[in-house]
């Protein structure tokens, strides 16, 4: 599983002309089931993004087409995490530790 974590690089009046289009892309990330959960940070400096499924390298090439960063706004932090543990909801995800 990976913690996504965008950080702003433009002034919010770029990324909120990117906004509608950053959506979208979040929501193709859901149809294809790779997303579980996202949202701003608070105070508004970026957002996370929950995603599993992926390998790192599809991570990477994933978030390389956010338009958020094709716009030149954002920056993401990649954290990849194992989830042994997870709430009954997203039990589909949780993870064994490698041997």
């Amino acid at each position: 599983m990976f913690v996504l974590e965008l950080t702003y690089t433009a002034p919010l009046d770029r990324v909120d002309a990117l906004l509608q289009d950053h959506v979208a892309w979040l929501e193709k990330g859901y149809a294809a089931g790779h997303f579980l959960a996202s949202g701003r940070k608070d105070p508004r400096d970026g957002g996370v993004i929950l995603a599993a499924g992926l390998d790192r390298a599809a991570v990477e090439e994933l978030t390389a087409q956010d338009p958020f960063v094709l716009g030149g706004t954002c920056e993401y932090r990649i954290t990849e995490f194992v989830a042994t543990k997870t709430a009954p909801a997203l039990a589909d995800y949780q993870e064994q530790l490698p041997s």
